[in-house]
């Protein structure tokens, strides 16, 4: 009789213990906001897919929070990080979606810029993938060079593109390119965002851009599209985007096993094309509460049919699969490492 009223006590312990737990989170929550802070300025992919995040996320997070978008454009997205890791409160109050390269620039170091571990961060998820948002280099149609082959004769004057901070996915792109498959290339660097690029495409500034999303593409310049004003010379990924037809992929172009391991290094960060974190040393209860809201997205049906009234295009990836791609990230042979920080050292620009 014993045994048994100690086996009940504890099965009610246990029982009262969940409860307790989401309740401690929802009294947290309860009245406050969660800042969403996006590594660009307002207007762009990254900006437009974490509206959407905002509009909803708060629903599924015990105590239904206000997500507020907090725009904090610079080198990249990489002040953005830097920030969450170092400045922002470590209690849930804040999360972060930012470009897809920092896990990489983070891990394979060589940026004196980079004040985070990627290690420390806590994955969330992401709202998209390669899988459904290819990155494509786009020029303007009067650019001289009409395919990648041109672009890479040295004969021809070189692809002039438009980036923004060093360390930034769009200027890392060709750098890589040149690198892996003989890109021509001039960049022109110091925009704050992929909007402020656009705009000196349409001035005639630059003749492109490199790396930008397909499905933010179609939202943000769909007369780009329907007008015929660009040329789409490539895409990059480990795998092709049907929707793109036989656009070439960049991995089409190299020479050797050494050029393709380090383009698939790069794309492999594309599963986790737009990452979201929560800095280090936030209550585990919170962070288990967020990573839940965050899966609880994808099976919404109000979520999903605001995006597609939105023309984004949804690949949540999980907090799981993202871990996945960092540790994947982390165990690249020191070769391949050693030849990717080399392309991006400063003699080698």
């Amino acid at each position: 009789m014993l045994a048994r009223c100690t086996a009940a006590m504890a099965i009610a312990a246990v029982c009262a213990a969940a409860p307790a737990h989401a309740d401690a989170v929802a009294d947290f929550y309860k009245g406050k906001q969660i800042n969403l802070i996006v590594g660009y300025g307002p207007g762009g992919g990254y900006d437009i897919y974490a509206r959407l995040l905002a509009r909803h996320f708060g629903r599924f997070v015990p105590g239904a929070p206000n997500v507020i978008v907090q725009n904090m454009p610079g080198a990249g997205s990489l002040r953005a990080v830097n920030y969450l890791y170092n400045v922002a409160p470590k209690d849930g109050s804040a999360i972060a979606m930012f470009s897809r390269n920092m896990p990489l620039i983070g891990l394979l170091g060589g940026n004196s810029n980079v004040q985070f571990n990627p290690r420390k961060l806590t994955w969330l998820g992401s709202t998209s993938s390669f899988v459904n948002d290819a990155y494509i280099l786009i020029v303007r149609k009067d650019a001289p060079v009409k395919s990648i082959d041109e672009a890479c004769r040295a004969d021809l004057p070189p692809l002039v593109l438009g980036g923004t901070a060093e360390g930034a996915t769009g200027n890392d792109v060709p750098i890589i390119l040149r690198d892996a498959i003989g890109l021509h290339v001039k960049q022109v660097v110091g925009y704050p965002d992929s909007t402020a690029i656009f705009l000196a495409i349409e001035r005639g500034e630059v003749q492109g851009i490199a790396d930008f999303s397909w499905s933010s593409l179609k939202v943000v310049r769909p007369h780009w599209l329907s007008e015929k004003r660009i040329t789409m010379l490539m895409q990059g990924a480990l795998s092709n985007e049907q929707e793109l037809g036989d656009l070439p992929n960049a991995l089409d172009f190299v020479k050797n096993a050494s050029d393709r391991k380090v383009l698939e290094l790069h794309f492999t960060q594309k599963t986790a094309a737009r990452p979201i974190i929560s800095p280090p040393g936030v209550p585990g209860e919170r962070v288990a509460a967020l990573i839940s809201a965050f899966k609880a997205l994808g099976q919404d049906r109000e979520f999903l049919a605001d995006a597609e009234r939105s023309k984004q295009e949804i690949a949540l990836v999980s907090s799981e699969e993202v871990e996945k791609v960092v540790r994947l990230i982390v165990s690249t042979p020191a070769d391949i490492a050693d030849r990717y920080a080399k392309a991006f050292a400063p003699e080698a620009k």
